[in-house]
């Protein structure tokens, strides 16, 4: 049947994109939309594809090929890719389809001219525009030419290009088909494309628009540098004219050629203000229409605009629902947590459960609204304090919105002692609590007294009576960390550290003291987490057939295996001793989904190896007394300088007072996170128990499927004992796109993503910019982790890595320095670097990217720069 390989376009919707390709349902879509031009054509469809690769079984064979080469090889993929095009194009075209295209063509007229272009199935989606990979071909004359490009585009679905960006984003090539679309070519005075918002700063209040002369082929292949113009409500707010010296002109018998404009017409604008912001006005219908920002092609002919292209802008973060039309400012929740890598539904709406404020989701990350707290003058003082104390990045993109004109609404002060909404804490004076160590260890009891009782009656839940228990366990969850005294002792360590880098930087002229002051601090789980593991490997030292087996393992059973071995009886029992402690912890572990140490223990292998190595037996012990040491005799020297000074005996009263705060406080400021990670490990546990009453009950295909649900969705399913396959399934496609996206440490409600800036002019030229967290000077060789589980460490090294949270401390005992990407003078990396002395400087944008693995490097943990060495 002809209908099966053809398709008229204004018979396609986006419905049809599996006979029609991304491309094709799109525009035959915008067809259909009131007022907007779309050139004729119809579509080959994906049947036809189809037909030609089951005329050539060879391919299934390279096909088999491709699926096992790495993405990397470049070499593999373009052999076979190559072998795959010419395998295509040797096929001729069957009478059957080549009679329903000439058909269709003479409806356009048989000697018109055309655009012969690519859609592929997984082309122009909303988490992946495929932009490029594909080919397309302009001014096409002629039934037997059309053909051969059709042909053409069929072979491009295997491009080395387009092999390569499946490949990399776990897309299987035999589920993607090729279908071609038709259209009448048009010669337009000028063409380009249009983003209906800002490509770079992801503003969807500001459009962008490229034009050139002629066809737009000459923007896309960059053969010119386009005019462009910046539209904001309904009005050209910027414009660069560029000089157009070439264009790319259609020939009379096919095919294009570019020529040269001339010199009087090169600096002329390709398109009036009027004309452009009338564009913008099309581009905005078609957003509506489509429901997300566009990437438009267009063509500007006899002053009407054709639409030959429209694709979402898949490279924008998206922006979290507000339910109204107030403008937001959101910070992100990750930057805070040391984690910014995507989390998976169950992950979000349980952390989302268990905070102490409301968080907003978008792009997978979570974020807190802090637009009211920006709107009085007061609470934003105080937000912008604690903000700029703790990372400079997020003042300064807080400072860049409040610089929009109006922005950010203007509200009184609240009434004294009504509490403001989101953010965190300001601070102020020192929180009143007094300086006794039996506080701290009160609040310990307490936390595992809850964990106990959690893990004592969650034991007999099941069905739906556990997620009725679950929300009252959430509850105390919120209550034990909202207690007023955990909430003081938290900020009296953080404010005694703040007050004592002020004021003695201030009286001494020395730079964050407080990092040497805090060394060896007591009560400090992380730091104590890190040393706990250098006990484990002075058990596994003493045992070399321990450590042999050690270095081959892979499998997640092993301390079975081990036990086996001469002295494993030993070495497991302290490895699951540091388990029992400590296996709740996993790099990103606010996400609950996240595989925990207890559940893949072979994690923690090349670390503990890494220590058999590098250190001599009681290397904890040592390491502790050391920083104890250092830090009291950094106490007598401050003292003693300050008591010669002007009201020195004063002066130093308080910093005594201040320095015994910040080292009773200080060390717990790591053990509420602990606390909360111990609780999401048991609510963990009960929920994967009821996923494996679901698979064995063919709910569920596999237990894992309960993370890319949220937790009402996963109550809902154990309740009915139905689950909806598909919306996993596009939880799974979503999750995995994220991927892509940098969360920003700012978002509004525009969609406009900040990062941030550091406004300093004490750094060297050619050094990299970071936030200063951990006192002294350390030059080596970088190693850049992105893997803890990848781990390969010497003495001496400065680890290079994207974020660090609690779990990534077993690698600080062994290294000589850190630097990161992401991190504050107060998230968890920053406090344990100060803890073991190591320099560091975190919030160094890209430094995984600028510095390559191996690179010596060296640190100014003191003054917050990074310097590549020769």
């Amino acid at each position: 049947m002809i209908e099966q390989y053809v398709w008229d376009l204004r018979e396609v919707d986006e419905k049809q994109i599996a006979a029609v390709g991304g491309k094709g349902a799109h525009l035959g879509e915008l067809s259909q939309v009131e007022g907007i031009r779309v050139p004729g054509g119809f579509c080959v469809t994906t049947d036809a594809f189809r037909r030609i690769l089951a005329q050539a079984p060879s391919i299934d064979d390279r096909l088999d090929q491709l699926s096992r080469v790495e993405p990397d090889d470049r070499d593999a993929i373009r052999t076979v890719s190559a072998q795959i095009r010419r395998t295509i194009e040797a096929i001729a075209v069957p009478d059957d389809i080549s009679v329903a295209i000439t058909r269709a063509l003479a409806r356009l007229g048989e000697q018109a001219a055309c655009a012969v272009r690519s859609s592929a199935t997984a082309e122009d989606l909303p988490t992946a525009s495929f932009a490029g990979q594909q080919d397309t071909y302009l001014n096409v004359v002629g039934p037997a030419s059309v053909l051969r490009h059709v042909s053409r585009c069929w072979a491009s679905l295997f491009t080395e290009r387009a092999v390569t960006y499946r490949q990399r984003n776990g897309i299987d090539h035999r589920t993607v088909h090729m279908a071609v679309v038709v259209q009448q070519m048009v010669f337009p005075h000028a063409a380009g494309i249009l983003f209906t918002a800002d490509p770079v700063t992801g503003n969807r209040k500001v459009a962008t628009v490229d034009a050139g002369f002629g066809l737009g082929e000459a923007l896309v292949s960059g053969l010119v540098n386009p005019d462009v113009f910046t539209v904001r409500q309904g009005e050209v707010v910027a414009k660069a004219i560029a000089a157009k010296t070439r264009a790319v002109h259609a020939l009379p018998a096919g095919g294009t050629q570019e020529v040269a404009i001339d010199p009087q017409r090169q600096e002329q604008p390709a398109l009036t203000d009027a004309q452009v912001v009338r564009l913008v006005q099309l581009g905005r219908r078609i957003e509506a229409h489509f429901g997300r920002p566009q990437d438009i092609e267009w063509c500007l002919v006899d002053d009407g605009f054709q639409i030959v292209q429209s694709r979402p802008i898949t490279t924008l973060f998206p922006v979290p629902e507000a339910g109204d039309q107030e403008n937001h400012v959101y910070v992100s929740v990750g930057h805070q947590q040391m984690m910014t890598d995507p989390m998976k539904p169950l992950g979000l709406s349980m952390w989302q459960l268990t905070a102490m404020v409301p968080m907003h989701e978008a792009g997978g990350r979570l974020f807190v609204d802090v637009t009211r707290r920006l709107a009085s003058p007061t609470s934003r003082a105080a937000l912008l304090d604690v903000m700029g104390r703790g990372d400079p990045l997020v003042r300064d993109a807080l400072e860049t919105v409040l610089g929009h004109d109006d922005f950010v609404p203007s509200l009184p002060d609240a009434p004294p002692g009504r509490p403001q909404s989101g953010g965190p804490p300001a601070s102020g004076a020192p929180t009143p609590i007094a300086t006794d160590p039996a506080i701290v260890t009160e609040l310990i009891g307490r936390s595992r007294e809850s964990v106990a009782a959690l893990e004592r009656d969650i034991r007999t839940k099941t069905g739906p009576a556990l997620f009725d228990f679950l929300l009252a366990a959430f509850e105390e969850h919120k209550r034990v960390l909202s207690d007023p005294l955990n909430i003081r002792a938290i900020m009296a360590g953080m404010e005694a550290t703040w007050w004592l880098n002020d004021k003695l930087q201030e009286w001494l002229g020395e730079k964050n003291v407080a990092d040497t002051l805090t060394l060896s601090a007591p009560d400090n789980i992380t730091s104590e987490m890190g040393l706990a593991l250098l006990d484990v490997a002075d058990v596994i030292r003493a045992r070399p057939e321990v450590v042999a087996f050690l270095q081959d393992v892979e499998d997640e059973g092993f301390l079975d295996g081990l036990a086996k071995r001469a002295g494993g009886a030993e070495a497991r029992a302290a490895i699951e001793g540091y388990l029992d402690r400590y296996g709740m912890r996993c790099v990103g572990e606010i996400d609950i989904t996240r595989p925990r140490w207890r559940e893949r223990p072979t994690t923690l292998v090349p670390v503990i190896l890494d220590n058999v190595r590098n250190f001599e037996p009681g290397a904890a012990e040592r390491r502790f007394e050391q920083g104890r040491r250092k830090a009291q005799k950094k106490e007598q020297d401050v003292l003693s300088r300050l008591r010669a000074l002007p009201d020195g005996d004063q002066k130093a009263d308080e910093t005594k007072r201040m320095i015994d705060r910040v080292r009773t406080f200080i060390g717990y400021r790591e053990y509420p996170k602990y606390g909360i990670i111990s609780r999401y490990f048991v609510y963990k546990q009960a929920l994967l128990k009821e996923a494996e009453r679901l698979v064995r009950a063919d709910v569920l295909p596999e237990k894992d499927d309960i993370f890319y649900l949220t937790f009402q969705e996963l109550h809902d399913v154990v309740r009915s004992n139905h689950v909806d396959g598909r919306l996993i399934q596009q939880r799974k496609d979503a999750f995995r796109s994220y991927h892509a996206l940098t969360p920003p440490r700012v978002l509004t409600s525009d969609g406009e993503a900040l990062t941030g800036a550091y406004r300093r002019d004490d750094v060297p030229a050619g050094a990299l910019t970071g936030l200063p967290v951990s006192v002294g000077t350390v030059e080596g060789r970088a190693r850049v982790i992105l893997d803890m589980a990848q781990a390969d460490l010497e003495a001496g090294d400065i680890l290079v890595t994207t974020f660090t949270d609690p779990s990534w401390s077993p690698l600080f005992v062994g290294i000589a320095g850190l630097v990161t990407e992401v991190g504050g003078l107060m998230t968890h990396g920053a406090v344990i670097a100060r803890e073991y002395g190591l320099p560091a400087v975190v919030g160094v944008e890209q430094a995984t990217r600028l510095i390559r693995d191996g690179q010596r490097i060296r640190v100014h943990g003191t003054d917050g720069y990074v310097e590549i060495l020769p």
